[in-house]
Formats: structure tokens, sequence, C-alpha cells
């Protein structure tokens, strides 16, 4: 619908000018409306409910594999999740201490009402940021097809030069327990209606995906003693680079509240296979597509059959409630069957359910309608993120709004787009990945993904993106100079470890025997002693008689570097010849039917797609190397024609 005939519409009427509108106010939306607001732009942030912002209506943590470096970029680029992640967690831990630096991933177990509470606190108290409860049904645009603003269900016009929609699982959505089926939103909150029908009548193509939540159960009907605790850590660094710098660290393990692990039993599994035919995911009542990494219980039950049990996790949703999530439990059975299901669980015989589990099917966006920039295709100056782009979880969704944020508000102030590529972070594999290969199903985020992982560390992503975050504005002057400190800090250890030599002493030979290694004949610098397996930077302190007091994250930063120095040194040479591709841009103009050479495929996928660089065009799907030789020749004989 254009502006104009909104305005032609019988009791619609004008309330307010903006220069961005975002529509949806969970993590995508929280992030957006954030940067776009902290970079000067009059920014107004929608949701259906002011009591549910950055709602936690899943799994009530943040962070963990691969998630947790995506958190540490976003703070690293100026964003908030990791700020209020270190503030309202009751738990905090690092997953795969032993498999490595690489794959470290800080995880949190977070208080579900104070993290929405905080961060409603924190927005609304925001510069620039006005906050409105209101239903966004229409998409407006002027005449040309570029956005012009939104209209809500009560045909309130609000104009804006860019829209950010973030509507998270809330488009069309509806609930489904069995054979019961309520059009509904998440947690029983309202759903978006006209909002997606709106996109596709502008040309913006839509599907439609499934997610789900498990049940919530009172503690105080659980027997703890039949299952395993699960302690937190407090030797870990918090998730915000900025809390670090300021010395802020990680509560006490005393202070933590722990979670709980238990097994599916073989009642479990008798239920739920007695019960298949109420299934309304193997009914095909849900059409909706569903996640491969997190499936229901009884889809883990029908596709692992080989797998006598299923491990589920019994977590805490914050400090001032009873109720307990168990993690790796959802279902969208009928609740009397979840009751049988929960209290054939160890420790759950008597347990009393507060929250039933539930599948949610919902529509979303097409990513292969989106730029890298995350803006679409289709509608100048709309920008979409999180779920409705067809990706799982908030840190993905975070994610892609503090980009979404960004670049809404570099395209008003007349600069070049952010894109942050695969070699920087997390962010830019999540992004390129969903862009450039789409996705049948909803995406989520892992290391494997990623690859230069050895590079894309979650303690090196202020190294990584913190100079674009204070290049752009969302990072003060001051905490670049705290920034550079570390740098500087990291450097001049690295050279100093390089240069001292230690004798092969007895002491040394002792702690190089405590960890399985042999006394060297001769003197040793201290950088190829920490090369060596089981050798630590802490280990050498006592041969180390120079060494200064140092912060956790430089000497972790310079032994990290070390012990991996020869791999990262090839994962750079990798990066390199990655970075010569991406810097090859691919013209908007390009007939691609005309180049010859071209498999019919790739042409078609090449016309369909319009990347932005060669590197892009490679990662599509159907695009062959011998393909983008022929771009590159045809790329040298266009430039040649053009210099005469």
């Amino acid at each position: 619908m254009t502006i104009r005939e909104a305005l032609g519409l019988d009791t619609s009427f004008e309330a307010g000018t903006f220069d961005v509108a975002v529509v949806g106010a969970g993590h995508a939306g929280c992030e957006a409306a954030h940067a776009a607001a902290k970079l000067g732009l009059n920014t107004i942030l929608f949701t259906l409910s002011l009591d549910s912002l950055a709602n936690l209506p899943c799994n009530p943590s943040i962070g963990g594999t691969s998630k947790g470096q995506l958190v540490r970029e976003i703070d690293a680029l100026g964003g908030i999740m990791g700020i209020m992640a270190d503030k309202c967690a009751v738990q905090m831990r690092m997953l795969n201490r032993s498999k490595g630096p690489a794959v470290y991933s800080p995880r949190a177990q977070e208080d579900r009402q104070m993290y929405s509470m905080e961060m409603r606190y924190y927005l609304e108290n925001l510069p620039h940021l006005t906050l409105k409860q209101a239903h966004i049904t229409e998409l407006l645009t002027d005449e040309e097809g570029n956005v012009a603003g939104v209209m809500t269900e009560g045909k309130a016009i609000y104009r804006a030069r860019a829209v950010v929609i973030c509507s998270g699982t809330y488009m069309e959505a509806r609930i489904i327990r069995g054979e019961v089926i309520t059009e509904s939103g998440p947690d029983g909150l309202p759903r978006s209606v006209g909002l997606s029908a709106s996109l596709g009548s502008l040309g913006v193509p839509l599907l439609r995906f499934k997610t789900g939540t498990p049940v919530r159960v009172n503690s105080n009907s659980i027997d703890f003693s039949q299952m395993t605790r699960q302690d937190g850590e407090d030797d870990i660094p918090p998730f915000s680079f900025r809390n670090e710098m300021e010395g802020k660290s990680v509560a006490p393990v005393d202070e933590q509240i722990p979670c709980w692990s238990i097994w599916t039993t073989e009642e479990t599994r008798k239920v739920i296979s007695d019960n298949m035919d109420r299934s309304p995911l193997y009914s095909g009542e849900i059409k909706g597509i569903g996640p491969r990494y997190c499936p229901s219980i009884e889809d883990k039950f029908m596709r692992f059959k080989d797998k006598t049990r299923h491990q589920i996790f019994v977590e805490p949703m914050g400090r001032h409630t009873n109720e307990m999530y168990l993690q790796g439990f959802s279902t969208s059975l009928p609740e009397e069957i979840q009751e049988k299901m929960v209290k054939s669980l160890p420790g759950l015989a008597n347990a009393k359910i507060q929250r039933a589990a539930y599948a949610i099917e919902y529509d979303l966006v097409d990513p292969l309608s989106i730029r890298a920039s995350l803006e679409s295709k289709v509608v100048p100056g709309l920008f979409t993120a999180g779920q409705i782009n067809g990706s799982s979880g908030y840190e993905e969704a975070a994610a892609q709004g503090i980009v979404a944020g960004i670049n809404a508000a570099m395209k008003l102030l007349g600069k070049e787009a952010v894109i942050i590529d695969r070699s920087q972070g997390y962010i830019g594999v999540l992004i390129d990945d969903l862009v450039t290969k789409g996705t049948q199903e909803p995406y989520r985020m892992m290391t494997s993904r990623a690859e230069y992982r050895l590079f894309l560390r979650q303690d090196n992503a202020d190294e990584r993106l913190t100079p674009i975050g204070h290049e752009i504005g969302l990072i003060d002057d001051e905490v670049f100079a705290k920034f550079n400190e570390k740098i500087e800090a990291i450097a001049v250890e690295m050279e100093r470890l390089k240069k001292t030599y230690v004798a092969p002493t007895e002491k040394l030979g002792e702690l190089l025997d405590s960890v399985g290694q042999t006394l060297p004949k001769s003197g040793e610098s201290l950088a190829d002693l920490i090369k060596r397996p089981g050798v630590t930077y802490d280990l050498l302190a006592p041969v180390d008689k120079d060494r200064k007091p140092l912060p956790g994250n430089v000497k972790f930063a310079c032994e990290t570097n070390i012990k991996y120095e020869g791999y990262l040194s090839l994962e750079k040479e990798k990066i390199e010849k990655f970075k010569n591709l991406e810097k090859i841009k691919l013209p908007e103009d390009i007939d691609y039917s005309l180049i010859k050479g071209l498999r019919i495929e790739a042409t078609q996928k090449l016309t369909k797609m319009k990347p932005e660089n060669v590197g892009r065009a490679s990662r599509i799907s159907g695009v062959s190397p011998a393909d983008c030789e022929v771009l590159l020749v045809y790329l040298e004989q266009r430039r040649r024609q053009n210099n005469g």
C-alpha cells in the first residue's frame, strides 16, 4: 500500500515522522533500534507488548557453542546483548574447553524477567529512541516503491525513511498442541496479522517455518536427587568486553544457580510412540518446516531410532520464580500426553507443569531476496533481521539486528553499508549463508559453518570488530582507547616472550616434567616453550623473572596466538585469497545470459541472486569454480573495453 492510499482511508491519521521505524522488539529489534538511535537517527521501536521486550520465550539462556561468539561480536561492535546478559545471568559457563580455544564458547543462564525489564528500562532512557506498543499491519511505500513508513491496526500512520522488520515468530503465527490450534504468538501473546500479506503484495517472497518450546515445571515438585547437578564457573570473562575493561567479573559459583541433567527413559519412548497418531508434526497438520538441529522430542525418537535415550537439561528461569525449563524436550503432542511424558522422566514423577509445550508456525521472508546489508532487493529502504530472515536463536537474531540497524542508519546518512564478511566474524558467516545460500529450515549458527574459526575466536572478537564499531560511531573514544591499550599490551608481551630465553635449569625441568615434556639441551625462548603441548603461560611463571602482572585476557591472547601461530598463518593466507575474490565487484547491470561459457544453471542462479562480488557468486549453489573463471575473464574483457 502506498502512503497516499493509506492517507485516503477512512479514520486513518498521521501519528508521527521518524528516520527509522523498527517493527518488533525482540532481540533483533532491540539491537536494530539501539544501533540506529545511537547513530543519531530519530528512531521508533514498535512492539505488540511493552511488557515483553527482548523476551526469552524458549530457552532462558544466552550464548553457547558458536552463539557465544556471536554475543561477543555484537558487543565488540557496540551492541547491548552482552551487557544485558552479564547483568541478568544466574549461571555462567565456558563450553568446549576440551576442544581448544578456537571453539571456546561462553554461555549464560539468564533471569528471564530481569532480562526483559532491564532491556526495557535501558531503551526507554536512550536518546533518539521512542518505544510504542502498537500492532503494525501495513508497510507503506511512496509512488516509486521506496519505503515511506508503516501503518497500525488502528490506522495510525508513521512516516519513516527506513523500516526494519524484526517480527520473530509472530507473523500469522499459530500455536499447535495436538488437535488444539490457537491463532497466537509465542507465550500466548498477540500474533502479527496483515504484515506478511502487506509484504507479499509488494512482491517480497515468503516462506513458512515451524519451531517449538518445551514444558515448564515447578521446582517444588522436582526430586533433584535423581538428577546430575551442573554448577557454573567463575574463572571466565564476562560476555561484554566493556565490562571486562572495567574489571567486572562473573559472579562467584556459590552465588550462581545450578542446572541439572537427566535422560529420557524407556517409558518416555513408549508414551511417545503410543501417541504418534496424535502428533501434528506427523499427521500433516503442521505445514511449516522445523529446525534440523533442535527437533522436538517425538521427532528425535522417530528420526534417531538407534538411540534408546536422549539427554534433557533442567534449567532455572530466574531468581524469583520456581519455573524450570526442560531443554531438549519440546513437543507439539496434546497436553494430556505431555503430562505422561514429563512424569516418565527421572525426578519428575510428581512434576507440576506450569506451562505446556507447543509448536509454533510463522511466516518469514525468503532470505535470498535480501542483500548482505540486510536491505531488501525488492523494496528499497526495507531491512529485515532475525527469524523473519530464516534464522533461529536469540543470538542470531541480535547479530542481524545490529547489522540491520547500522545499515538503515548508513543508508539515511548517505554512507556505504557495513558488510561484515566471513573472515571477520560469525556474524558475517551467518548473514552470508542466509543471503547467498538461503535456507529451507530454521538456520542455526554452528562453529563448523565458519571456515576461519581459528581466527574467529570468542576472545578476539574485539580485535576484529571494535575498530569498525568505533569508525561508525557505536564505540566511543574512551572505550576505544582502552581497547587499544589491550592490543598494545598483547603486542609488547608477545615480543618479550619471543625474545626472552630460559636456561635449562632444574626448576624448568620440574615444570616441564609435570606436563610430560623434556628439558631442552640449551636455552629456549618462552614463546617456543609455550608452543609445547601442555605448557601454559602460567606454568612458566617461576622461571620468567621479568614477567609483569597482566590482565587475564592479555595472557590468554598471547598464549593462544603463540600456540596456534603456524595454523593462524595458514588461515590468514586463505583469508587473503578469500578477500581478493570479495574485492572483485560484479556490476548490477550485468546480463549473465550474454556471457559465453557460463553454464545454464549458473546463468539462472546469478541472474536471480545478483551477487555483489565474485566471492559471493562462488558460494551460490549451482555456480562452479569453472563458472567463476568465466566471470573473471569476462570482467577483465569488460575492463579493457571500458578503458578503450
